[in-house]
């Protein structure tokens, strides 16, 4: 499994070690900003359990470890929209590059399957509707266009090589060891702190917000009993907005609506994503958590788990978000 030591990955493979105990897990991760090997502390002592300090791209490394495994499952990738437009040519190289090392390796090795971790931002901007597996991909940021390539390798070495492949495309996801870049966990970890919540423009972009522990129970739930050569869905099924995200974390922490701070809009800025996601439903998964129970509890893990927050909001992390979040120009049309 590469990217194992990241927020999705993480959730994952302690799932895996807690549901199937006869699996053996090998993650292969670069510990890059947002990797982070203290996420797998709760499974680093299980005998079945390795974990290999390594990138991707590492062709030699990547062929040793794939030739010991019967499954792949790529979770590594480059993941904010902000930092890809800042530094894109380092998304296509995790992203779609070490996607064709992996699939290069599971190819030589013969795997039984090979799952690509996607998102529901290859679709694009949707105004109206919800986006299905067979939707055409239109990305727009460089971001998802760097996952809409790997998904495109993916689908190439399908088609050419005939190997057992699936991809899962999830939607914005949540829950506890978050990096704090990402707009939930920033929200709650500088209102912990009485600090402002930047809001980007007007606040109406639209997401659907799934809990990590559902996200992870439907990649497994696709890896075991989806069907190769398929893509499927994860979301919720809601519609939240900035605003909304905002208000719920001030309220679960009882802080003031002063803290919320509009900073100027992201640059091509999806205004909303909405996901079919009957395809995988077919197979048994439901998603459990709703957004207001999933995020009390997540608020509740970053008050109890400042230790592992804190470290993470220094030095660069400030960089990039005053880089970032700008206020509005002066003058600009305040939201109502």
């Amino acid at each position: 499994m590469s990217g194992g030591a990241g927020f999705i990955g993480s959730e994952f493979v302690r799932q895996t070690i807690a549901s199937h105990p006869e699996d053996s897990v090998i993650v292969l991760d670069k510990l890059t900003y947002a990797g982070n090997v203290h996420n797998l502390d709760p499974v680093a002592e299980v005998p079945s359990f390795r974990f290999v300090h390594g990138d991707i791209c590492d062709m030699e490394l990547v062929d040793t470890l794939i030739s010991d495994v019967d499954v792949v499952v790529n979770f590594a990738a480059e993941s904010h929209v902000d930092r890809s437009l800042e530094a894109p040519g380092q998304f296509i190289q995790t992203d779609v590059f070490g996607t064709f090392v992996l699939l290069e390796a599971a190819r030589r090795a013969g795997h039984d399957r090979f799952l690509q971790v996607s998102t529901d931002e290859v679709y694009g901007d949707i105004e109206l509707g919800t986006s299905s597996e067979g939707d055409p991909l239109r990305p727009r940021s460089p971001y998802s266009a760097s996952k809409a390539g790997a998904e495109l390798m993916v689908w190439a070495y399908r088609a050419s090589y005939g190997m057992p492949v699936i991809t899962t495309r999830g939607s914005n996801t949540y829950g506890p060891y978050q990096y704090p870049e990402k707009i939930i966990p920033l929200f709650i970890t500088n209102a912990i702190d009485d600090q402002p919540l930047p809001i980007y423009g007007d606040g109406s972009a639209v997401r659907d917000y799934l809990h990590v522990a559902d996200h992870a129970r439907g990649i497994d739930t696709a890896l075991r009993t989806g069907t190769p050569g398929e893509d499927y869905n994860v979301g919720f099924g809601g519609a939240t907005n900035g605003r909304e995200i905002a208000d719920l974390v001030l309220a679960a922490l009882d802080k003031p609506d002063s803290l919320k701070q509009h900073v100027r809009d992201r640059l091509g800025h999806d205004r909303r994503y909405a996901v079919d996601t009957a395809k995988l439903r077919s197979l048994g998964w439901r998603p459990e958590v709703p957004l207001e129970r999933g995020l009390r509890e997540t608020v509740a893990w970053y008050r109890a788990n400042e230790a592992w927050w804190r470290p993470l909001k220094s030095g660069e992390f400030w960089d990039f978000y005053r880089r970032n979040y700008k206020p509005l120009d002066a003058g600009a049309a305040r939201p109502s």
